[in-house]
């Protein structure tokens, strides 16, 4: 239980405060900026964190993706000549060598891309075809809406099936179901078997080097076999007086390993071995658990960083309520020599002081955790980025408030407490 005389002590602190309200609300101000610029930097850095996190997480920890890359001395020569043919990129031999070479490997996937025009009826979308095998959907965040996805079957046979994505269904079938109906691609129909929803982000998308700028939600997946059949490994594009072509055998490879360790080995045989049989520099290597490693390290960083910067808003308040303190006591010098006449101890002129400089902090520290809490929901729901409020940091926030109260407190309570009575009750 406490004792009535320190209870005494706290109400005359209490008291002090109450009798300067607006006094009291703008020492506690710096406090309460403090600890809501605490809570809410690190709550969107931490939401910023994730997302990035859950980004590279999608394209999978176990895989390793290549991507065909146009070398630089054939974008030179592109711009140089009218009538040009370049060809570059990965092909169907690596896809051999790779599984042949490296034990590791569970399976690999090949992709094509080609960007077309894709109808139905009157209805038409710009889209990629995309050529796959049916193990896509076992590396790669595509959801099953309806239907089935691409067979064993339809990629031995060829057939001229596919599978569209949700968006690109309900800008070609507004009024219809797409199961067992038709869409044209260039000359030839497709009859559409499934339905798909891709849950991967931007990055993880399969795009053509040719489709920046483009919906990448307009997707139409078809058998390899049908797409090297029905659109062969050259393109070529015409312009007035001038045409260009480029033969580009497979766009991506898509490398799942058969475990996270085996990653880090298997990129660097990927690469010695890619290396040794591409002379140009006409592919790229991405290894998302090595982008998840750096992501977290970098989010340490980037919260240690925050903390910091929003660590000196809390010292400021913490200099802001030692400066009030401080004039307060020159200002209540007789009040001091009352008390300390009346029979009250040093000890209990610095717990009168230290109470009020810790109201000040914990009740700047409580109203700035509220507003640490709400600036963060505020800023998710007017610009759709994700936050993620920590109970660490609210309790670290707070606490530090607390700490700050006590540390910047000790000083002017100090100072009170060495004042003379004598010299204290002379003072006007």
């Amino acid at each position: 239980m406490l004792s009535s005389h320190f209870l005494n002590t706290v109400q005359l602190a209490v008291k002090s405060l109450l009798m300067h309200k607006l006094r009291s609300g703008l020492t506690m101000l710096g406090i309460i900026f403090g600890v809501c610029s605490v809570i809410a930097m690190l709550a969107i850095g931490e939401g910023a964190s994730y997302e990035a996190q859950e980004r590279i997480k999608r394209l999978g920890s176990e895989n390793i993706i290549i991507n065909s890359v146009k070398p630089p001395e054939d974008n030179k020569q592109t711009s140089q000549q009218r009538n040009w043919s370049v060809e570059y990129g990965l092909t169907y031999k690596d896809v051999t060598r790779i599984q042949d070479t490296i034990p590791s490997i569970e399976r690999v996937v090949p992709l094509r891309i080609i960007r077309e025009n894709i109808r139905f009826d009157r209805n038409q979308e710009s889209g990629q075809v995309i050529g796959t095998l049916p193990s896509y959907r076992e590396v790669q965040s595509i959801d099953l809406v309806a239907g089935r996805f691409l067979s064993p079957t339809d990629e031995l046979n060829k057939r001229t099936v596919c599978v569209i994505t949700h968006n690109l269904a309900r800008q070609l079938f507004p009024y219809q179901d797409p199961l067992e109906s038709t869409v044209r691609v260039d000359d030839t129909y497709y009859q559409v078997i499934g339905i798909v929803n891709e849950t991967g982000t931007a990055e993880q998308r399969p795009q053509g080097q040719e489709s920046e700028g483009q919906a990448i939600d307009n997707n139409i997946y078809i058998p390899l076999s049908a797409a090297r059949t029905r659109f062969g490994e050259t393109l070529i594009t015409r312009t007035s007086g001038s045409f260009n072509s480029e033969r580009v055998e497979l766009h991506r490879l898509i490398i799942k390993m058969k475990d996270s360790p085996s990653v880090i080995v298997g990129e660097a045989q990927i690469q010695h071995l890619m290396n040794h049989f591409h002379e140009k520099n006409d592919f790229e290597l991405i290894v998302p658990l090595q982008l998840l490693r750096e992501a977290e390290a970098t989010k340490k960083m980037f919260n240690i960083v925050l903390g910091s910067i929003a660590a000196i808003s809390l010292l400021v308040g913490g200099i802001g309520i030692m400066n009030i303190m401080l004039a307060t006591v020159t200002e209540r010098t007789r009040e001091i020599g009352i008390r300390r006449a009346l029979g009250a101890t040093r000890k209990d002129i610095i717990t009168q002081f230290l109470i009020e400089t810790i109201v000040l902090s914990v009740g700047g520290g409580i109203i700035g955790v509220i507003l640490g809490i709400i600036v963060p929901i505020a800023v998710e729901f007017f610009t759709e980025m994700q936050t993620i409020i920590t109970p660490w940091s609210v309790l670290l926030a707070f606490g530090i408030s607390g700490l700050t109260g006590v540390i910047f407190g000790l000083y002017p309570a100090s100072q009170a407490a060495k004042l003379d009575p004598i010299d204290a009750l002379r003072q006007e």
